[in-house]
């Protein structure tokens, strides 16, 4: 089964704890402080990998961790970095954010990566914090969180030429006799469901990637039927070879209905390069309708040309009419090449807010601040005067005494929750 959709969970790792530690050597009484630093937790990456082509290893496989960072020791020794976790992808993938829908990474290239989720800093050791009021400071920070998320995978195949047509045009034929593609052939609609990949040759060696679309009908860029899911894998095609139906009762009612499907989808595929090609002239019906058809198609600016899938009559014509037209064809412009890409490198830290419960405590949400708290020693009395000074200095410890905060309170920050001292 062929898998162009996954939605999967992906953690960075956390990074590692400072240590607290202090020198601790023969007639070296006051040694000093001498924790080191804890390690950067490891990154989530996504990288390009041509030889895979489909999503189907992301629905064996949907939870990805990357390693933490180890922590910190004495002697001033930072711990080691945890190990990133690589992520190959096919190429054309794209990925979102599964809460928000941002575009987060669009990899079209081999070797082309990109990092979705960075590990954590490692926690500061004690060796930071000494001054000359504080030579021997029982103060150290945790590592910081990773970044754990929901993340969308999108498969858009890349092909040169996308072919488009209603069920049982002859598309799948088509392709296999241009190609050494093995498509699912049958004389019925609906024989293909899922795209199809071939690679058409040429004397010159040159080449280009054709792919077969599976037939769309009315309402398809309304989601009807399974019409997402295949136009989808039009937007990055650079030439349309629109195949038509000799056998159809109204092959131009066809032709409009396709064409108008694609532009409710993605206006910039109404411009995309078209060349429409009239099938089976193999039969009565193809060769009754041929001038008719041109006649229409070529007044409306578009090229043309007939063929048979099943004798090849007119397939090397084609053909070479196609790579002319890929020749001189843009590059595509797709819908989410207008969106703005997120890539979470440092975001923007958002004001810290208080709010109470129902059972009176008092909450308080924020990055920075919830951030800090993760971090922070609360079983050693100095990192807590040093967190104590960091509320003060934001403002939060104003704002909850102006709220209206009583000895005794329960204030909860992240995943810790503190009682409100004087």
């Amino acid at each position: 089964m062929f898998y162009d959709r996954a939605k999967i969970y992906v953690a960075s790792g956390n990074g590692g704890d400072g240590m607290i530690g202090f020198r601790r050597e023969k007639f070296v009484p006051l040694g000093g402080p001498s924790g080191g630093d804890g390690g950067k937790g490891g990154d989530i990456v996504f990288t390009v990998n041509r030889h895979m082509n489909s999503l189907v290893r992301f629905h064996k496989q949907v939870h990805y961790r990357a390693d933490h960072g180890k922590h910190g020791n004495t002697k001033r020794r930072t711990g080691a970095q945890g190990k990133p976790l690589v992520v190959k992808v096919p190429p054309g993938t794209i990925i979102r954010d599964a809460e928000t829908d941002d575009l987060l990474a669009d990899l079209t290239e081999e070797g082309q990566e990109v990092v979705v989720a960075r590990g954590g800093r490692g926690g500061r050791g004690n060796i930071h914090f000494a001054n000359s009021r504080n030579q021997a400071p029982r103060i150290a920070e945790r590592g910081e969180p990773g970044v754990e998320m929901w993340i969308t995978l999108e498969l858009k195949l890349i092909a040169d030429v996308g072919v488009v047509g209603v069920p049982n045009a002859g598309k799948s034929t088509l392709l296999s006799v241009v190609s050494h593609a093995k498509p699912k052939i049958a004389n019925y609609p609906f024989t293909t469901l899922q795209p199809n990949l071939g690679v058409v040759e040429f004397e010159d060696y040159d080449t280009m990637v054709m792919a077969d679309i599976p037939g769309l009908i009315e309402g398809a860029a309304s989601g009807i039927g399974l019409g997402h899911d295949f136009l989808r894998h039009v937007e990055r095609t650079r030439v349309l070879v629109h195949l038509l139906d000799g056998m159809a009762k109204e092959p131009l009612q066809d032709w409009a209905m396709i064409n108008q499907e694609l532009a409710l989808y993605d206006i910039e595929l109404e411009k995309r390069p078209q060349l429409v090609v009239l099938n089976k002239m193999d039969t009565p019906d193809g060769i009754a309708w041929e001038p008719l058809i041109e006649e229409e198609v070529r007044a409306k600016g578009f090229d043309f040309c007939s063929v048979s899938a099943v004798t090849r009559q007119g397939v090397r014509e084609m053909l070479y009419k196609v790579k002319q037209m890929l020749e001189n064809a843009p590059e595509p412009v797709t819908k989410h090449d207008l969106e703005d890409v997120v890539i979470r490198v440092e975001e923007e830290e958002e004001p810290f807010s208080i709010d109470r419960d129902d059972a009176g405590a008092w909450i308080i949400t924020g990055e920075r601040i919830e951030r800090i708290a993760s971090m922070t020693y609360f079983e050693f009395d100095a990192t807590l005067m040093r967190f104590q000074n960091i509320l003060e200095k934001m403002g939060i410890t104003a704002a909850l005494e102006e709220a209206g905060i009583e000895t005794g309170d329960t204030v909860v920050i992240g995943d810790q929750s503190l009682e409100w001292g004087d």
